[in-house]
């Protein structure tokens, strides 16, 4: 039994909370629940745990949430400077490109003029991605002038002003899958191709799982991501190109219920090892 007190932060308990909650109680880990529709901060604020998973479903409520709790003195995982740069693909990039890690080309532009010049630049076929979000929603590949042209103009009339937001990225021709690796502080722990004859090859648009080796070029390219973006309890998402694996997304609040039997790893086990370390440093 663990004397290290762990709040968990969510908005809506998933099989994967579901998974976490189920470990934790046969560790004798105690669960703070804190749902972030019912919290209520000021700002002096106290909590009495010691580690905090944050595992809700909102970017912008995980990200206040997650700089009031640190700068109250708990630890938090992920960190708040990994959910600003994770949340954000532009930061991802940026980061990732920084720290020589290969990732697919990106421009970005802030009107739909400045944007169809970039795609019109960038060449045909491209994919138009908004800032925030998951799940490979609102992804555009586009194909031609016409279809940039279009998409676009939808675009630019949506509420958001993530929206006026521009994002393309270059679109690497992938062998009908792509790679997701779990990377937890230092240690990659298991990884899985998610395949599918559609572009977009995310589990939750249709995408099947299978193990995916872990050789020693693959783990040093998501050592390699994790650092650049701040290291915690990430996915690291790759592109298989025709000469070379490629970063082109890295995630903070990680998805995992299609990969415990897929690798054979017990990842809500691995996640709670890596929290009861950082709880339990300095």
């Amino acid at each position: 039994m663990s004397d290290i007190r762990m709040g968990l932060l969510f908005s809506r308990i998933r099989m994967e909370e579901k998974l976490l909650i189920e470990a934790a109680k046969k560790r004798g880990i105690e669960f703070v629940m804190v749902d972030s529709r019912e919290v209520i901060f000021d700002l002096d604020s106290k909590f009495e745990y010691d580690v905090l998973l944050e595992r809700d479903v909102s970017h912008s409520r995980a990200l206040y949430a997650l700089n009031l709790f640190e700068n109250s003195g708990v630890k938090a995982i992920n960190s708040y400077p990994v959910a600003l740069t994770c949340g954000d693909k532009v930061a991802t990039s940026k980061a990732l490109r920084d720290a020589g890690v290969p990732t697919p080309d990106v421009k970005v532009a802030f009107t739909k003029e400045s944007a169809l010049e970039a795609i019109e630049q960038m060449g045909y076929p491209v994919v138009l991605k908004p800032v925030t979000g998951s799940w490979g929603r609102l992804m555009a590949k586009i194909n031609d002038r016409d279809a940039a042209e279009a998409v676009l103009e939808h675009k630019d009339h949506l509420g958001s002003y993530y929206h006026k937001i521009f994002y393309m990225q270059e679109f690497i021709n992938k062998p009908e899958r792509d790679i997701r690796a779990f990377v937890f502080g230092d240690d990659v722990i298991c990884a899985i191709y998610r395949s599918s004859k559609h572009w977009i090859t995310n589990t939750a648009r249709g995408a099947t799982a299978s193990n995916c080796p872990l050789t020693p070029e693959l783990k040093q390219i998501c050592l390699d991501a994790a650092a650049a973006v701040g290291k915690g309890i990430l996915a690291v998402d790759l592109i298989e190109s025709e000469n070379e694996v490629m970063v082109h997304e890295v995630n903070y609040t990680v998805e995992f219920r299609n990969s415990i039997d897929t690798t054979g790893v017990n990842i809500p086990d691995k996640m709670l090892d890596y929290a009861l370390e950082v709880g339990g440093n300095g």
